[in-house]
């Protein structure tokens, strides 16, 4: 192994209370790279929040605002997220799951487009919208 010496001695990272950790092999063996942006952004919030069991109560409003993304792209990343068995949601509770053994591509590319997130997901906007009158709207 390689000796490494500090770049700056007098910071040094601590330990000093709650911690996040990601494993190395999250880059290794691939994961990192078959995350699209929002999907690592969500991810690596929620394992900085979460606790030493991987649980976060964030609600889905407070985490767009701190990763600046909208709700559309809050959906569909947690949605990859928990396709992908990176993350567990029930709804209010979020979990940060220890690795799969192999990175999972996205299975679905059709979710991409902003039509298909509206057809895939009836928690977004359009189609609550759809429901309240009695069909499609737009």
């Amino acid at each position: 192994m390689i000796e490494k010496d500090p770049l700056c001695a007098h910071r040094m990272r601590k330990i000093t209370g709650s911690f996040a950790f990601i494993e190395h092999r999250f880059l290794r063996d691939g994961f990192w790279a078959s995350l699209g942006h929002h999907e690592l952004l969500l991810y690596l919030f929620l394992i900085i929040v979460a606790d030493r069991r991987g649980l976060s109560y964030y609600s889905y409003d407070k985490i767009c605002i701190l990763c600046r993304i909208c709700v559309d792209e809050y959906i569909l990343a947690r949605d990859m997220l928990i396709e992908k068995d990176l993350i567990a949601f029930d709804g209010r509770m979020f979990q940060v799951l220890s690795l799969p053994e192999r990175a999972v591509p996205c299975p679905v590319n059709l979710l991409k487009t902003k039509e298909a997130r509206e057809q895939h997901d009836p928690a977004t906007v359009h189609q609550l919208i759809a429901h309240a009158f009695g069909g499609h709207h737009d």
